[in-house]
């Protein structure tokens, strides 16, 4: 499976049973930026909402997910013994 692939599968389990959260999320952040550019942008920030909210619409071929909230968290791994340590950005 291809990069592309599996960031496409992370973000259909994260949408799985919360379309309208992030819809809302997404109206937001949009509204926000409005209000911080004096609707400068609002042509360029409405596409990018629009193209968000058909990515969530169109998410319907996702596998059996189950909302974020009900899923179990999930373990960090352990770096192999002897690996060098990554520091943090």
């Amino acid at each position: 499976m291809g990069l592309l692939d599996d960031l496409k599968g992370k973000a259909q389990q994260v949408i799985g049973g919360n379309e309208q959260a992030i819809k809302d999320g997404i109206e937001k952040a949009g509204d926000f930026v409005d209000s911080k550019t004096d609707g400068k942008y609002a042509d360029k920030v409405d596409a990018v909402q629009r193209g968000a909210s058909d990515f969530v619409d169109n998410a319907d071929d996702r596998p059996n997910t189950v909302p974020v909230a009900e899923q179990a968290p999930v373990a960090a791994e352990s770096p192999a013994p002897g690996a060098p340590r990554q520091q943090g950005l």
